[in-house]
């Protein structure tokens, strides 16, 4: 698959009872509320391709958004911003991380997806459906088409399959699996760990991420409470790769400042990450 058939399309999609919504519906009883509204949904659209996460990278810094910024960014009054942005942090709408970061909490519920190449198929299956209702015409050619995207796809699977992790990969999968033990007896005790030990492979493999890297972020998540929470596996590890990498180098940036405010001796004691 080339990288334009990779490229993928992003959607804000809104369930027809939005608007019901306790949150929402009170959100537009306050005065100016239908302007929060507005202002929300821009912050939705924002962060689509970011899952939910709004934050600026200037060069190598990580800098979060102030009221000025975002309202630049979504065209709106700073005093709404303002106002607005209080509001939703009050109702749960958005939580402001430790590194600065804002993550609007229902996001990952109204986002639809999918790339260029699954667009092309689908346009491709509507021209043909078309056709065929026009025509009267069997669909010989798109059920060879479809065995042929079978072949590709078992294909690949079987390359997939094909390696085998290695006692690293299952080193980390148990380390993985031991620190949410205590907090998730119940899932962790239902753990494949092989299949988690594959997928670590894959990471290394296929994500090209180092083993040290790997093992770093799997020690750093305890010490976050809201990625703790969140990832419960080595697929979601997977998934969240490089966002966790990302949070952890805004949390790296943010201890090297306190350090220097605080006049630390050795301020670049977080300069050493794997990552």
């Amino acid at each position: 698959m080339s990288d334009k058939q990779k490229k993928r399309y992003y959607w804000l999609k809104l369930k027809e009872d939005f608007f019901e919504e306790d949150t929402i519906e009170w959100l537009e009883e306050q005065p100016n509320g239908k302007e929060y509204c507005l202002f929300y949904l821009k912050l939705c659209l924002k962060s689509l391709k970011t899952e939910g996460i709004l934050v600026r990278n200037v060069g190598n810094l990580m800098i979060p958004y102030d009221p000025e910024s975002l309202a630049k960014l979504t065209n709106s009054n700073t005093d709404t911003v303002k106002v607005a942005m209080d509001l939703f942090n009050k109702i749960g709408l958005i939580k402001i991380l430790d590194s600065g970061e804002i993550y609007l909490n229902q996001l990952s519920e109204l986002v639809g997806s999918e790339t260029e190449y699954a667009r092309q198929k689908r346009i491709q299956r509507a021209k043909e459906d078309n056709v065929q209702k026009l025509s009267g015409k069997g669909r010989l050619e798109i059920e060879l088409e479809k065995d042929i995207d079978i072949d590709i796809d078992i294909d690949i699977d079987k390359e997939e399959k094909k390696g085998k992790y290695s006692d690293e990969h299952l080193r980390l999968a148990k380390k993985l699996q031991s620190n949410l033990t205590e907090d998730f007896p119940k899932e962790m005790n239902k753990v494949d760990i092989e299949k988690w030990a594959d997928t670590i492979r894959l990471m290394e493999e296929r994500d090209k991420a180092s083993i040290e890297a790997i093992e770093y972020v799997i020690n750093w998540l305890p010490t976050n409470e809201f990625w703790f929470g969140n990832i419960r596996s080595a697929k979601k590890l997977r998934e969240k790769f490089e966002k966790l990498k990302f949070e952890i180098k805004a949390d790296k940036n943010n201890h090297k400042k306190q350090s220097q405010k605080l006049q630390y001796s050795n301020p670049s004691e977080y300069d050493d990450l794997p990552i």
